[in-house]
């Protein structure tokens, strides 16, 4: 007998070789019904797989993580398996499971496949599904696969078993097809009843341009039917809500091939846009105790070999900066924190100075690739809402709480509102990639998870997310199309002041390091304006509009009223703009409308005559008559009904 614990802690006795399904079904029917996937003593394996010792199990359905990654993994096999039979003499390389959905890379070796076949492909797929094949994994000797594979003419696969170890080898088989896989799947090929395959593009084998190029076949497929209907209506939702497209029809950002890729450019609406969120963070950081200071675009090279950020970025940022002077090297800043340090080394400090907070909008270059760059979300150039606090050990819990406290207040007043916290640690197994002590890396985890459970909040551990310096408590947003986004983001660095030798006096009267935190809610401006983008449709909350009111006259004989009413909504610090032009009312309404313009008000004769304005709201329509001091009244009263004071 052997004890499988289960997440609630409880112990199953249980027979060695009972499998992760034996002990759903002991559990209860519906339960066994469906499991597609476990995971034993944190180790990814089958449904089937026969569980020989004492340990954790876990077991996943279609509604975890884990379980669509095993759906959407088997998924691959079964394209894989269409493909070989469609098109013999194919050779497979890789076929992962993504975020949503799967990819095999391929190497048509002469066939050709475009988007009008992957219909055909698709029937295969759901023919091979509906047999119901069962997927089992064995071992194989790494003689047995180099053969199989040479024999193949597979040089792909060849490549990748020869920097596999003896004895680690795994294949997955189900019906007559047969893959190199490491395991995770469904049990069998019946679970998929929906599939479908999104798209080709070209991919680098080993994604390296000096390599073969392959075909790569996108797909994403569902237990049931209705799970990829309504995943396609959400497709077509995003494409609406796409922030790139949104961003050109409301007038925020453009791009220029002539300035450069991934260097946005912020149009006036925009920029109003940016200096409100600016504002409003600075009000809220301002009774928190920040204080503002700037720093320069560049620094020398030396600051951040300091930092250890040229060590980290160097290879893939834009290149030193030369100057007249040989020996001058400057580079782009790719980070505020190394200036922030600086800032605090330029005179001493006491603990009674302690905390010192510096925050700063500051720009930040790192070279990303072409391919790489997407809208606002990806790009070149970019402004961090950063901030770092320089505190005392002591102080630490207290400031990482404060800061919590801050990202959820910016969250909640901007309508974030459905997130978890990521507790991002270091690999222990790669400290190559990490700066620093480890026993302070130690120190600097334990305080986030101390603080997270304190602050009550839903968390989960992430093995290898940390920043190079430090770990960090990462905040992932999903929006309003059920997708995660990672914005705010607070971390603990012990690092940093060591490097940069920065003291303060203890009460002792000894020279003591402070602990530094990094944090920025927004994360970075650009991304957090695409996200809040896409989230709200480009309806932002009101007291964000670029444009809150478009007053809309009837004719250019009602201009003078239209101006009056415009006087009136600005000494109420109520945004709005007179559309004067000569067009019939319909035309300006449905150009208000597209515009996002949150109320219209239409002024004619019987307006100018009962001194009153005609109100439209948008996506809701015709509120009736009113005059202009009730109609700021309304808008004073929506924008304090969702506006919330920060309090410290």
């Amino acid at each position: 007998m052997i004890g499988i614990t289960l997440p609630d802690g409880s112990v199953k006795q249980v027979k060695a070789g009972t499998t992760p399904m034996d002990v759903a079904t002991s559990i209860s029917e519906g339960l066994a019904r469906n499991v597609i996937s476990a995971s034993f003593n944190g180790e990814k394996v089958e449904a089937s797989t026969p569980l020989t010792q004492d340990g954790s199990l876990v077991l996943y359905t279609w509604r975890d993580d884990e379980g669509k990654q095993a759906f959407w993994h088997s998924s691959s096999h079964i394209m894989a398996q269409a493909l070989e039979e469609m098109y013999p003499g194919i050779k497979l390389t890789i076929g992962p499971a993504i975020e949503n959905g799967f990819y095999y890379d391929v190497d048509l070796n002469g066939h050709n496949i475009s988007e009008k076949d992957l219909p055909a492909i698709e029937n295969k797929m759901l023919e091979i599904a509906r047999e119901k094949h069962e997927f089992k994994m064995r071992s194989a000797s790494k003689k047995e696969a180099l053969d199989f594979y040479q024999k193949q003419g597979n040089q792909y696969k060849v490549e990748l078993i020869e920097n596999l170890e003896d004895g680690t080898i795994t294949f997955c088989d189900h019906d007559t097809f047969t893959d190199l896989c490491r395991g995770g799947h469904i049990p069998n090929t019946g679970i998929v009843k929906a599939v479908k395959l999104m798209s080709i593009a070209g991919a680098y084998w080993r994604g390296d341009e000096n390599n073969t190029q392959l075909t790569r076949i996108y797909g994403i497929s569902f237990p049931k039917q209705k799970d990829l209907k309504e995943y396609l209506e959400l497709l077509e939702e995003a494409k609406k809500r796409d922030h790139r497209k949104l961003g050109k029809e409301l007038e925020l950002f453009t791009f220029s091939q002539k300035v450069g890729q991934g260097l946005p450019l912020w149009l006036p609406k925009g920029a109003a846009l940016r200096e409100r969120l600016e504002n409003f963070l600075k009000k809220a950081q301002k009774k928190a105790g920040y204080e503002m200071v700037v720093s320069p675009h560049i620094g020398q090279k030396e600051l951040y070999v300091t930092s250890g950020h040229y060590e980290k970025y160097g290879a893939d940022s834009f290149q030193p900066i030369k100057t007249p002077n040989e020996d001058e090297e400057f580079l782009l800043k790719p980070m505020n924190c190394p200036h922030h340090c600086e800032m605090y080394k330029s005179k001493p400090w006491s603990y009674k100075d302690l905390p010192k907070r510096f925050a700063e909008f500051g720009t930040v270059y790192r070279y990303e690739q072409s391919g790489e760059l997407h809208g606002l979300t990806r790009v070149r150039g970019f402004t961090q809402d950063d901030a770092h606090i320089f505190c005392t050990p002591d102080q630490l819990d207290e400031e990482f709480k404060k800061v919590i406290d801050l990202v959820l207040y910016v969250f909640g007043s901007l309508g974030f509102e459905d997130f978890v916290t990521q507790v991002s640690l270091r690999d222990p197994d790669n400290p190559e990639k990490y700066i620093g002590d480890p026993e302070l890396w130690e120190k600097a985890e334990q305080a986030i998870v101390s603080a997270v459970q304190d602050k009550g909040l839903d968390y989960v551990m992430e093995t290898g997310e940390a920043a190079f310096y430090g770990p960090k408590l990462d905040f992932m947003v999903r929006d309003a199309l059920g997708r995660s986004w990672q914005l705010g983001t607070i971390q603990v660095d012990y690092t940093l002041p060591e490097r940069f030798e920065l003291t303060y006096k203890g009460s002792d009267n000894e020279l003591h390091r402070p602990v530094m935190i990094h944090r920025a809610p927004f994360g970075s401006m650009e991304r957090f304006v695409a996200i809040l983008l896409e989230h709200t449709g480009g309806n932002f909350p009101l007291w964000l509009m670029p444009e809150q009111v478009s007053i809309l006259s009837l004719s250019e004989k009602y201009e003078k009223y239209a101006q009056k009413v415009l006087n009136l909504l600005e000494n109420n610090e109520i945004r709005a703009l007179v559309d004067n032009r000569n067009e019939t009312i319909g035309k300006k309404i449905r150009e208000a409308e597209m515009n996002k313009i949150p109320y219209m008000l239409i002024v004619g004769e019987q307006e100018e005559k009962d001194g009153t304005v005609s109100v439209r709201k948008h996506s809701e329509g015709d509120l009736g008559t009113m005059s202009v001091e009730k109609f700021s009244e309304l808008i004073s009263s929506e924008i304090e009904k969702n506006s919330v004071e920060f309090n410290v």
